[in-house]
């Protein structure tokens, strides 16, 4: 039997977790569709942290302690460059500077950034397709209850996520193209996972690239989302006090809420099976499991379940 195509909309620390877990099955031929609207430009150099993060936790080098940049990692050109009075907020380690050098050099003669990706994740031996949504610039901003604008990386690893946000806006969004890539792997799937990541600012600034929501509504594939919620709290990350500044339900149910005309199921926490008729009264049929991934028994176990259940009969997955 041929492998399933599955392909995952992911971003951040959650996100790649997902990802180790499909890669791990020989029956799953992987394409991941990663956010890159946290991406910026940090010492004249572009970087993309999520498509980072996919990247190295695919090919084994995360730093597994904070679940982003690279283990074994040293900041020697942060210190230099802060002799010289640079902000120096933003943790890039060495080795994670070469990789940026060298993205920033093949943007700067002109290649594609969905090209520079493929060939990054080829270089560090990752088998399944990193693909990007777009290769227009895309940058999430922050309105915070003093009415500043911030950049996302200045909210989120400055700012260490404190301010309260009023409004979330994306820049170029509007005018982005999807890349031919990412709709091919859409159309192509027999699964699309969204992976337990921030709604918000991960999965959002993916599907509201022009041509992308709307492939995923029409794809032929099984559609499965996973909370990124247990029993009201996120894992990892702002999103749940993102949703609640913002007036959304700040639970497995806002969750469903906002994916409910994009899946057929959103995998839950047993934590939040309360929660169920109501899930299920937006559309999402809802499936209860141990979303936690700590392990990669974790990672490889909630994969196989969400396979599993998208596969099933119809009356064994009832």
């Amino acid at each position: 039997m041929s492998p399933r195509k599955v392909c995952l909309i992911a971003g951040g620390v959650g996100g790649a977790k997902m990802a180790e877990g499909l890669a791990a099955h020989d029956d799953v031929a992987l394409s991941v569709i990663g956010n890159v609207a946290d991406d910026d430009s940090f010492h004249g150099l572009w970087v993309s942290p999520d498509i980072d993060t996919l990247t190295y936790s695919l090919a084994g080098r995360i730093d597994r302690a904070q679940g982003w940049g690279v283990a074994d990692e040293g900041h020697r050109a942060l210190e230099t460059l802060k002799l010289f009075g640079a902000d120096t907020w933003m943790s890039l380690g060495d080795r994670d500077f070469g990789l940026h050098i060298h993205r920033t050099m093949r943007r700067a003669r002109g290649d594609r950034p969905s090209d520079i990706a493929r060939d990054v994740a080829r270089a560090f031996g990752v088998r399944p397709a990193i693909l990007l949504p777009t290769d227009d610039v895309v940058q999430t901003r922050m309105r915070t209850t003093d009415g500043r604008w911030l950049r996302f990386q200045e909210y989120f690893v400055r700012e260490r996520c404190a301010p309260e946000i009023r409004e979330i806006a994306f820049t170029g969004l509007d005018m982005a193209r999807p890349t031919p890539e990412a709709l091919a792997a859409i159309a192509a799937a027999d699964l699309i996972v969204i992976a337990p990541s921030n709604p918000l600012v991960s999965i959002a600034p993916i599907l509201g690239v022009p041509g992308i929501g709307d492939a995923l509504r029409a794809a032929t594939a099984r559609k499965v989302a996973v909370s990124p919620f247990i029993d009201g709290r996120v894992v990892k990350g702002p999103a749940d006090r993102m949703m609640a500044a913002l007036g959304l339900r700040a639970d497995a149910l806002g969750v469903a809420r906002r994916y409910r005309t994009l899946v057929d199921r959103l995998v839950i926490d047993h934590a939040d099976a309360a929660l169920s008729a109501e899930i299920a009264a937006e559309g999402p049929t809802p499936h209860c499991s141990d979303i936690m991934m700590q392990t990669q028994a974790d990672k490889a176990r909630l994969a196989r379940e969400i396979i599993d259940l998208a596969f099933a009969p119809a009356e064994a997955a009832a």
